[in-house]
């Protein structure tokens, strides 16, 4: 006797069958693109990460002025977390562990005994959801992290929107909201830049101001101390505009060092962070942020790193400015807490602005 197949049958399998393409949809990388006038980028959705960003010099010629690879499957095996998204918590935590609500986490180190940008499969490492893509304004990639997560409590909803605003600057909005339980969250864009051009050396020569009178000052392994101290009379002193390369008989191994971010405006939403200008290309980027920290980097452990193009990155090849918290905030009680409870929402605001002369 025959089978009869009832329309409620059905219905269940085209349900299944719809769910199934959503699943392998979201499981799905891509490559998107972002256009208005000669101020382009491309960007995927592994890791929430950009791929080039292309802009002209003063002289009109445009170049890829960001360090990355040609293929989505080189970034799988990147360990210099080229253009992405970092966290659960982006830096570094001390011991990776921490005490939160009389609780002690204990997270999977994944440099040395701490950990690094959120764990061996932190954001950078994942697949985001594209929620809404429009070429010439934004793209909004969504991450879902689950409790446990490398080792972090609570489920996390993620959001990163990456505009285009005008037709020279760049916004990058970051959201979290924890779901259930108390977590910290700590997010950051983890781009390198080279204004000169991907392809064109190191960046030693470009000038650089930075918006801190003080630092946190880090031990052998780049863990905070938890001392705040001024840069005034040290290496680290960019309050006036120089080359990075002009204080390194002091520093030789070059900088990675977070930067407390003076209040110059109070009251405004967002406060300068740093400018950079590169004198043959005359291009300088600008940015601000709401965070009261940045990490500035000096591309010290880059090396023979093969990019975008065949072109082989050195070290020193881009510098990167992260704008976040402080590292390390979860164990020292005096640095600006990173803790987001249920019902509230962490926002992290970037705005770089481009120009050429």
């Amino acid at each position: 006797m025959a089978k009869t197949f009832s329309f409620s049958s059905f219905l269940l399998v085209a349900f299944l069958f719809a769910n199934h393409l959503c699943c392998l949809a979201k499981d799905e990388i891509g490559i998107y693109e972002l256009k208005k006038g000669d101020f382009s980028l491309k960007l995927t959705n592994y890791g929430a990460t950009i791929i080039s960003l292309v802009l002209p010099d003063k002289n009109g010629k445009l170049d890829d002025v960001v360090l990355g690879f040609d293929s989505v499957d080189d970034y799988k095996n990147d360990t210099t977390y080229f253009g992405a998204i970092v966290g659960r918590v982006a830096n570094r935590i001390g011991g990776a562990q921490f005490t939160l609500n009389g609780v002690n986490y204990k997270l999977p180190p994944n440099e040395g005994k701490n950990m690094l940008h959120g764990g061996a499969k932190g954001y950078s490492e994942v697949i985001w959801t594209v929620e809404s893509h429009k070429e010439d304004s934004h793209i909004t990639f969504r991450y879902d992290s689950y409790d446990g997560e490398e080792g972090f409590p609570g489920d996390l909803s993620v959001w990163v929107t990456y505009m285009i605003i005008q037709t020279n600057k760049l916004g990058v909005r970051m959201e979290a909201k924890p779901l259930n339980k108390p977590t910290p969250v700590n997010l950051a864009f983890h781009v390198y830049w080279n204004l000169a051009g991907h392809k064109s050396g190191d960046i030693l020569s470009h000038n650089v101001q930075l918006f801190g009178s003080s630092i946190t000052p880090v031990d052998g392994d780049l863990i905070p101390t938890g001392e705040i101290k001024p840069v005034q009379g040290t290496a680290f002193d960019f309050r006036r505009p120089h080359q990075i390369k002009s204080m390194f008989n002091q520093l030789p191994d070059g900088y990675d060092i977070n930067y407390v971010l003076d209040d110059l405006n109070p009251g405004r939403h967002l406060k300068k962070a740093a400018v950079v200008q590169e004198s043959a290309s005359g291009r300088k980027l600008e940015l601000w942020t709401n965070k009261p920290g940045v990490q500035f980097y000096s591309g010290n452990k880059m090396k023979d790193v093969k990019g975008k193009d065949g072109f082989v990155y050195k070290v020193h090849g881009g510098l990167c400015l992260e704008t976040q918290g402080f590292p390390d905030s979860v164990n020292h009680p005096n640095f600006p807490s990173q803790i987001v409870n249920p019902g509230e929402t962490y926002k992290h605001i970037m705005v770089y602005r481009f120009t050429a002369h």
